[in-house]
């Protein structure tokens, strides 16, 4: 009975850890995230529903249309003996029920219009979520940034810190003058004033990843996350990849299909429809029955400029589709190269980061023992807080341009899924 008390506290320190877990948010948790929340693309995703209520639309048929008309005699010379103006010996009533009748053909045209025009506004919806998860993942690098700019002004003010502890009691033992401990301090007040304005920074933006994300709740990101994701090792294939599965270049080939569709759906418009239907005519009180029909005569019009337009709009939509085959290719071989420019930057950097952190150690290690100047001190913590500002402003950009590779390539679509 006495092992309760402890099993409840390590139950507790398990949900407490996941509970905290969960509000840490890598790139494709991000991603995934702002596909389900973000309050933008769900007032987007109605144009889809839209479109789909069009096949509804087109499916419908066309409904039955009644008449009615109703005559009396004029004069009352003219009406039936004992008779008056109502009666049905002076009245003649025309009642009429009949349906315009769609050809196949253009219903079915129809409905495949519709239908292409709900492909189209789907792959306009992948379009919207790409544009949007760009938006994302560099504002999660933009966070990751910053956070790791208020990390190493933090380390670099923890051990100025430490310094200025230690020169307040060599000063008061006059080991050092009292310029050296004020140019201490000065760079300690100024590292404190960096953080700050990096720790608002970060605030703000994480502020503005969590709108993207369309959650509420405290979130904080992954930044060791190393974007570890499978992309194609050379960039004939990611042209490849780019050309055949983008969701821009998707929607344009669909635009293509309805604009085969539409000329087909013109051209079936070009055909009268005719209108059948049935007469009921009450003749001082003889009744008659009859069918009519009407159909529209093409002597002058017969749809020709729609039918012209259409195929303009075809030709339109297949110039865009080259338009676009050149644009990704270009954006896709400035994505690549710039990518592989900046991994090899990050890799030149391992180097620099070591040097610098050593120097930085030994120096201070030999200012301590008056080995040497407060002025050498600065100037390494200087270098070192450069290097290290250098450093990750190069892995932003790496990240930044990873983010844009996955972007022009269209697999952040599939990172998000």
């Amino acid at each position: 009975m006495q092992k309760h008390p402890f099993f409840l506290f390590v139950l507790l320190i398990l949900f407490s850890a996941k509970g905290i877990s969960q509000n840490n948010y890598n790139l494709q948790k991000s991603l995934q995230t702002a596909r389900k929340n973000n309050p933008i693309l769900k007032g987007q995703y109605y144009a889809v529903d839209i479109a789909q209520s069009d096949i509804v639309t087109a499916k419908l048929r066309p409904n039955p249309t009644f008449g009615f008309n109703y005559i009396g005699t004029v004069g009352q010379q003219n009406y039936a003996p004992n008779t008056a103006f109502f009666n049905s010996s002076n009245t003649q009533t025309y009642f009429q029920l009949g349906k315009v009748f769609q050809l196949p053909a253009t219903r079915k045209n129809k409905i495949e219009f519709a239908s292409q025009n709900s492909v189209v506004t789907q792959k306009n919806y992948t379009e919207t979520e790409r544009n949007l998860f760009q938006d994302v993942g560099l504002k999660w690098v933009d966070v990751w940034a910053v956070q790791k700019q208020l990390e190493i002004v933090k380390k670099a003010s923890s051990n100025l810190d430490s310094l200025v502890i230690i020169n307040k009691v060599r000063l008061k033992n006059q080991v050092i003058s009292q310029t050296d401990f004020n140019r201490t301090s000065l760079l300690a007040n100024q590292y404190a004033v960096q953080i700050k304005t990096s720790e608002q920074n970060f605030k703000n933006e994480l502020l503005n990843l969590k709108y993207l994300l369309g959650t509420q709740e405290e979130i904080n990101i992954d930044s060791k996350d190393e974007f570890s994701f499978v992309v194609p090792s050379n960039l004939e294939d990611f042209l490849q990849e780019a050309l055949m599965k983008r969701s821009d270049v998707l929607a344009t080939k669909s635009i293509i299909d309805v604009a085969n569709t539409n000329i087909k759906l013109q051209k079936s418009l070009a055909y009268p429809q005719p209108e059948l239907g049935v007469i009921y005519n009450p003749q001082n009180k003889i009744p008659y029955v009859g069918i009519y029909g009407t159909i529209e005569l093409p002597f002058f019009s017969r749809n020709q400029g729609e039918i012209k337009k259409s195929n303009y709009i075809k030709q339109q939509a297949q110039q865009s589709l080259q338009t676009t085959n050149l644009q990704v290719k270009a954006e896709i071989i400035n994505a690549f190269n710039a990518f592989q420019t900046q991994k090899k930057n990050v890799e030149n950097f391992n180097s620099l980061l070591s040097q610098s952190e050593n120097i930085l150690k030994s120096v201070k290690y030999s200012y301590l023992r008056g080995g040497t100047t407060i002025i050498d001190f600065l100037e390494a913590q200087r270098s070192w807080l450069d290097i290290q500002q250098q450093y990750y402003e190069t892995m932003q950009q790496y990240k930044t341009d990873y983010i844009k590779l996955l972007y022009t390539s269209g697999l952040i679509n599939q990172i998000a899924q």
